[in-house]
C-alpha cells in the first residue's frame, strides 16, 4: 500500500510526506498563498508527466536507444460542474529519430503508466472524517 501524509502548515500551504521525502504544496499569491510550491492540480500533472517519462525512458533503454534528453509536457484544462481537470494531453519529446515500430512501442509504453491507467479507469475513493481532540498544554 502506498501512503502519503499531508499536514497544514498555515495559510494555504501543506507539507506532503511520502517515505523519507517531503514537498510543499501552496497556492499563487492571488489565491492567498506564497507561491512556494506547486498547487494540487500541478502536482497531479507532475505525477502524470513523471510517470509517463519513466515508462518512456524505460522503453527506450530496453530497446538500447538511450533515454537522455527525453522530455514530457502535460497540459490539462480546468472544467466545472463538478470542478475538475479535463482534456489531459501528454507530449513526449525524444531527441532521436524513431522508426514507426519504436514510435508505436513508445506510445504503448506510455499508455502503461500507472497514473495514466488510474485516470482512465477511475478508482474507488473513500473519505473518512475523524475528530481529533486538541491536547491541552
Amino acid at each position: 500500500m502506498l501512503e502519503v501524509n499531508v499536514e497544514h502548515l498555515g495559510a494555504v500551504q501543506f507539507d506532503i510526506k511520502a517515505r523519507n521525502h517531503s514537498i510543499v504544496s501552496d497556492q499563487p499569491e492571488e489565491s492567498g498563498g506564497f507561491d512556494e510550491g506547486m498547487t494540487p492540480p500541478e502536482l497531479m500533472l507532475a505525477a502524470l508527466g513523471s510517470c509517463a517519462a519513466y515508462y518512456a525512458v524505460a522503453y527506450l533503454k530496453r530497446k538500447n536507444l538511450g533515454g537522455e534528453g527525453t522530455r514530457v509536457r502535460v497540459t490539462a484544462d480546468k472544467a466545472a460542474a463538478p470542478a475538475r481537470l479535463d482534456n489531459f494531453s501528454i507530449s513526449v519529446e525524444v531527441p532521436l529519430d524513431l522508426t514507426e515500430e519504436h514510435r508505436a512501442g513508445l506510445d504503448d509504453a506510455v499508455h502503461r503508466c500507472l497514473i495514466h491507467n488510474t485516470l482512465t479507469h477511475p478508482p474507488a475513493i473513500s473519505i473518512h472524517i475523524a475528530n481529533v481532540s486538541a491536547v491541552a498544554g
